[in-house]
């Protein structure tokens, strides 16, 4: 029977409605109030897709399709399917944790900040719907402009140089994915249907060069290495609410347009790069957690984590096979958990010491036992202890990067180690540490509202950690699905290339 409800609709543009609704709000309390009660509410709304989406069908599910710009044939279209279910899932959860961490924080413009908040909240989870082309890019770009309010207005010190260098990275990737799109658009019979484009075959050359487009711009949004300079830059200088959403949902929207058109759309040319993309990947993974072995800061070191991290998550999805890809997507929701839920903890200690320093915070948790059980918690899934939600998903990539070479995930294993290293490293400082500051005001452990944005978090890392099951039921199909896409071609030969045949 056709899907006739309008689910989807209303997880997307609720958070846009309350935007609009904050705009008449005068009231700095009603204001936060208002705004954390939409995202909860959206997350609420979004509860449905978890218990009603059908695990046994790799088709596109709640599918809404109505005629939007009919002289270019752009429909409004959105749908979800095993790859994307669990990151807008995962969109709703994060968004009210970055309203709570933020209650305090932040004091000027209050209005404008939650509006952003919304605004970006709707941007993140149309990306993961769309099922056009069109309206995808136009989600796309929705998200680049709340991000670069959050980081250069709200940010730190430095904001305007980590916003413009964000800006400039993302916003050159996104320039390509529309050079990509509207290629895909004359090429596939004018249209920007993403199931049509996927069925259409294009020559060699021109999966070459969409596939370059594409890589350009997921690769900037991941970033995969060497397009990861503006990352640091951009979670040192952002409000933490802002680190939290570019690790636990931002990122993760340059993994999907790799799983989502790269892979089924040119996988000839894919393949032909596979050894580039996994050579990257283990390169990232390395020099992320070599850096992260560096840093001082605590941010700082959490940012060049996530680069590793996303390292593996790009190694999962570009070794073609089951296990790899389960992993890959997996990880991605567990990389959004762990790692925002670390960005959560510096802004806490933050809020109390005024320091991301190591050194100034060590020790801290002689007083703030609860606060400093909950960091070791997310450092242990951070370097994927068994028991863990980053168990189980670098044991899939590992897995699947054993099936693919052996030499491959043996260069990738030291990842593991370098991660518990650093961030062994950084909890041994916080929680055993001398006290080294000057202020010897005692710190209070962490409150009800604070613990209300970790404990859900807890909760994930130990039920995923424990029994994946469920969250892998929900990717089987798709992944299976996707596969046989990839594994029908043959990978591009250069003859094939130059040759034009």
């Amino acid at each position: 029977m056709e899907y006739t409800g309008h689910l989807l609709s209303w997880i997307i543009f609720l958070p846009l409605a309350g935007a609009v609704l904050v705009t008449l709000i005068r009231d700095e309390k009603w204001i936060r109030l208002v705004a954390l009660g939409v995202t909860v509410a959206d997350f609420a709304v979004s509860l449905p897709l978890w218990t009603q989406f059908d695990t046994t069908t790799h088709a596109m599910q709640f599918v809404e399709r109505v005629p939007w710009i009919k002289t270019f044939n752009v429909h409004y279209a959105v749908g979800v399917d095993g790859i994307s279910v669990l990151l807008i899932l995962l969109t709703t959860l994060v968004t009210p944790m970055g309203i709570l961490c933020s209650w305090q924080v932040i004091r000027s413009r209050v209005k404008e900040y939650m509006i952003v908040i919304l605004v970006l909240e709707t941007g993140m989870i149309g990306v993961f719907c769309s099922i056009d082309f069109f309206l995808f890019f136009v989600f796309w770009e929705a998200v680049l402009i709340p991000m670069y309010l959050i980081i250069g207005v709200w940010g730190g010190p430095r904001r305007i140089y980590a916003a413009f260098k964000f800006f400039l990275y993302t916003f050159a990737g996104s320039l390509l994915l529309l050079v990509a799109i509207l290629v895909l658009y004359f090429l596939g019979g004018e249209t920007f249907d993403i199931q049509a484009l996927m069925e259409s075959t294009y020559s060699p050359t021109v999966q070459i060069w969409i596939f370059w487009a594409f890589f350009l711009a997921f690769a900037i949004k991941v970033p995969m290495f060497p397009f990861h300079t503006w990352l640091p830059d951009a979670h040192v200088e952002a409000p933490t609410a802002g680190s939290l959403f570019l690790a636990s949902i931002s990122l993760k929207m340059g993994a999907y347009g790799f799983l989502r058109f790269c892979l089924p759309m040119v996988p000839d040319a894919t393949i032909m790069f596979a050894p580039m993309l996994i050579g990257l990947s283990l390169v990232a993974i390395l020099y992320g957690s070599y850096m992260a072995l560096a840093q001082t800061d605590m941010k700082k070191l959490i940012a060049y984590s996530s680069v590793g991290h996303m390292g593996f998550i790009t190694l999962g999805i570009f070794v073609f096979n089951a296990h790899g890809i389960q992993g890959a997507i997996l990880q991605m929701i567990n990389h959004g958990i762990t790692t925002g839920a670390l960005f959560l903890c510096v802004g806490m200690i933050y809020d109390r010491t005024h320091s991301r320093l190591i050194s100034v915070n060590s020790g801290v948790g002689q007083q703030m036992p609860i606060y400093v059980t909950l960091l070791a918690i997310f450092s242990f899934s951070s370097f994927g202890i068994p028991g863990t939600n980053g168990f189980i998903g670098e044991f899939l990539i590992l897995v699947g990067a054993f099936e693919y070479n052996m030499a491959v995930a043996a260069i990738a294993l030291p990842g593991v180690i370098l991660a518990a290293a650093y961030m062994l490293w950084m909890l041994q400082r916080i929680v055993w540490g001398e006290h080294t500051r000057d202020n010897e005001t005692p710190l209070e452990d962490l409150n009800l509202r604070e613990l209300s944005t970790l404990i859900p978090l807890v909760v994930l890392v130990f039920w995923i950690g424990f029994y994946p099951k469920p969250f892998l039921g929900f990717m089987e199909v798709s992944v299976e699905h996707l596969l046989t896409q990839v594994h029908t071609t043959q990978p591009l030969t250069l003859s094939q290339v130059f040759g034009g045949s």
